[in-house]
């Protein structure tokens, strides 16, 4: 099986997440272990959103924010990604 995405590049005015229709992601801390789980579009979603911090033209440093009032599901335990 093969997945082709696009990723859109880094501006400089900042990253632009690209999600699938239809996705869902759901993150909790449950003794002390971090799980995401997510449907196929969640996951796609995931995939490309970190494809996207990891492009040489995102600086060191950078980071976006996911929470229940942007992209996880109600509820979720919030998540920042940041680029070493």
């Amino acid at each position: 099986m093969e997945i082709t995405v696009t990723i859109p590049e880094y501006s400089g005015e900042g990253l632009r997440l690209d999600w699938e229709n239809g996705f869902e992601i759901e993150t909790k801390i449950t003794d002390g272990e971090i799980l995401i789980s997510a449907n196929r579009a969640g996951l796609i979603s995931l995939a490309k959103q970190l494809l996207a911090l990891a492009q040489n033209s995102v600086p060191q440093h950078y980071h976006f924010h996911l929470d229940e009032h942007n992209s996880l599901e109600e509820g979720s335990t919030p998540l920042i990604f940041q680029k070493k």
